[in-house]
């Protein structure tokens, strides 16, 4: 929680001070996004392919500042869902299990503009687990069962990039974004986890409020 609390205030001063000192190098972008997230776990090896991915959602804020006339760097303060999902066929019960992880996720994009309306972007991005816990549907019920957070490394960093297409004040985006950095630390979390990692692809929609 403190580094949640220090995460946010880091990104409310960077908004603030660097929105400020950006108008005279050219018109920052404040604004809302959110979308929808296809999550998935990433194994570097061949023990755990039958996977699927998990659908979620993502939503925050981003400041884009200039630092030239085609190029900006995005900051960003986003609640993001991560995790895998897969269907289960016991004694003929069919259903559903998902397996979620929940962040606070800060990613710092360097923004390249190609024109007025299409910008592509890269960066690292950082995250701090705020919960998880299993959910399942189907024959054999409909619950959900929270899992200790100790279980697994409380952060998470990796890298991120994308594409997204302006209509004025409005916009469209793609991006991908790949975990760097184990999900499991201990426990039969890691047993059953072993190296994998996140990986999760977002569309997303936004506004600019300036």
């Amino acid at each position: 929680m403190k580094l949640l609390l220090a995460t946010a205030t880091l990104t409310a001063g960077v908004l603030s001070a660097t929105v400020s000192d950006s108008f005279a190098q050219g018109r920052p972008r404040v604004g809302i996004k959110g979308g929808l997230n296809a999550s998935s776990l990433f194994y570097n090896t061949d023990g755990a392919s039958n996977k699927k991915e998990r659908i979620g959602f993502h939503a925050g804020l981003f400041a884009q500042i200039p630092a030239g006339e085609f190029f900006a760097i995005q900051p960003e303060l986003l609640y993001m869902t991560k995790g895998a999902s897969a269907d289960y066929n016991v004694l003929g019960f069919n259903g559903n299990g998902s397996f979620n992880l929940n962040y606070i996720e800060l990613p710092v994009l360097a923004t390249f503009k190609l024109g007025q309306a299409v910008e592509l972007q890269a960066g690292p991005y950082v995250g701090y687990l705020l919960n998880s816990n299993l959910s399942s549907s189907g024959d054999l019920g409909t619950g959900s069962t929270a899992i200790n957070r100790d279980n697994f490394n409380k952060i998470d960093y990796g890298l991120a990039g994308g594409i997204n297409v302006y209509f004025g004040k409005a916009f469209v985006g793609a991006r991908y974004e790949q975990g760097l950095r184990n999900i499991a630390n201990s426990g039969a979390a890691n047993t059953l986890l072993g190296n994998a990692k996140n990986g999760v692809g977002l569309i997303s929609v936004g506004f600019s409020l300036n």
